[in-house]
């Protein structure tokens, strides 16, 4: 299995990972094909898709952030089942973001990542695809070590409509022993940088934006 870097939306991986987001993903979720040529052009922004004799099996996309010490996993697709895709996934994307932060002469914190709630979403569709069934990938990224933030959570979506996506937590992978909670300046100076590409924000977000950035910590729960 090939861990390959899409930097154009010319690449010929690039359609097959976007046919299998559309499959995985609600449409909110899912940036249009051409707004993507930007995105993928960011050199901060990497976004690799797994490969078995030339078909796209898995992807995911991450980047990290400096001048936090952060990153952010924007998500993670297993498309077949029985090959391992997901520990690939996991043991490439972290030798990468770890010479990423080498590079920068930083140090990596912690890991934010938005993993939907299955418990008020039962009806999640997930194109057939098990391993992708969002009670399994909440499991999978309990092991793997994330927590959710105390936060009444919600994004603004994908469709860049300013319409309010909920019914998902924020989580926090801790890269340093012992931590129980994150700053509210952080988080929220976090989703400020993420969220700056979308003009239009639902006033619910700003919201809860600004309380958690009151907020002196927000604890670290189980998922």
């Amino acid at each position: 299995m090939k861990y390959i870097r899409i930097t154009d939306i010319r690449d010929v991986y690039f359609k097959q990972m976007h046919d299998l987001m559309k499959m995985v993903f609600p449409p909110e979720e899912v940036l249009a094909f051409e707004l993507w040529a930007e995105p993928l052009a960011d050199p901060g922004i990497r976004v690799f898709v797994a490969v078995e004799d030339g078909k796209v099996v898995g992807a995911t996309e991450y980047r990290y952030y400096p001048e936090m010490e952060v990153a952010m996993t924007d998500f993670t697709i297993i498309g077949r089942e029985g090959l391992g895709v997901g520990p690939f996934l996991v043991r490439e994307r972290e030798r990468d973001l770890l010479a990423v932060v080498s590079e920068n002469g930083t140090r990596l914190k912690g890991m934010f990542a938005e993993i939907y709630n299955p418990y008020l979403v039962k009806d999640f569709a997930f194109g057939g695809i098990k391993p992708m069934d969002p009670f399994v990938r909440r499991e999978v990224l309990a092991h793997i070590g994330y927590r959710r933030l105390e936060l009444d959570y919600v994004h603004p979506s994908w469709q860049l409509d300013g319409e309010a996506v909920g019914e998902l937590d924020l989580c926090f992978l801790p890269y340093e022993q012992g931590i129980e909670e994150v700053s509210g300046e952080l988080v929220e100076r976090f989703l400020t940088t993420y969220y700056a590409v979308h003009e239009h924000k639902p006033q619910q977000w700003h919201d809860m934006v600004h309380e958690a950035g009151k907020r002196a910590a927000i604890r670290l729960l189980p998922i």
